[in-house]
């Protein structure tokens, strides 16, 4: 079965299932995203009086996704897959709106920040894994089932979010982690302890 076919199926099975569950996955594309990005604020704010590696990992986790995301963008402007909410004959017609066109297709850029998020959450802040990796994973399904990407946009966006996450992680934790070090002990160390008193008074 190839990923057009795939994504009929899909897209069939979802117009079997009730209104509310197309307005939740609908706002799901969305909201997982938002969910994520939570989690790993959290996270930050966790780690903020952690040892300085720990700083650093919960730093990282926005700009792998930054990354990741840039990467995105270029690869949809270099292929520019049409949606198959617009090129897919004989398919149910899509739940969510389907974006103009020129707004391309492949890869999905919310599999990839999902992806993205989930694995610095992962690497960041490991006990909060159980959430982030399913988000991440219903985040990538939603985006086929309300008709806007098609399967392969989807496995593409995760694979190509965690990879880059994960290369970031590995060539910056180093470098991150001596710029926090300098940051606590440095000409900036009276500057961070005083932001450190102000929140324990708070």
């Amino acid at each position: 079965m190839n990923s057009t076919d795939l994504y009929r199926d899909v897209t069939d099975f979802a117009h079997g299932t009730p209104g509310w569950v197309h307005s939740f996955a609908d706002a799901g594309t969305e909201g997982g995203i938002l969910l994520l990005m939570a989690v790993a604020v959290l996270g930050w704010w966790r780690a903020r009086r952690l040892a300085p590696r720990a700083v650093a990992l919960a730093v990282l986790v926005p700009v792998g996704t930054a990354v990741a995301y840039l990467l995105s963008e270029i690869l949809k402007s270099f292929v520019q897959e049409q949606r198959p909410c617009r090129a897919v004959a004989h398919a149910a017609a899509s739940i969510a709106t389907c974006p103009p066109q020129g707004d391309w297709s492949f890869p999905s850029n919310h599999s990839v920040i999902a992806a993205s998020l989930a694995v610095g959450i992962f690497i960041a802040w490991r006990a909060a894994a159980w959430l982030a990796v399913p988000v991440a994973l219903l985040t990538g399904f939603s985006r086929v089932f309300v008709g806007v990407h098609y399967p392969h946009d989807v496995a593409v966006g995760l694979l190509v979010g965690a990879v880059v996450a994960a290369i970031c992680f590995r060539v910056l934790a180093g470098p991150m982690t001596t710029l926090v070090i300098k940051l606590r002990t440095g000409p900036l160390k009276p500057l961070v302890e005083a932001r450190r008193g102000s929140h324990a008074a708070g």
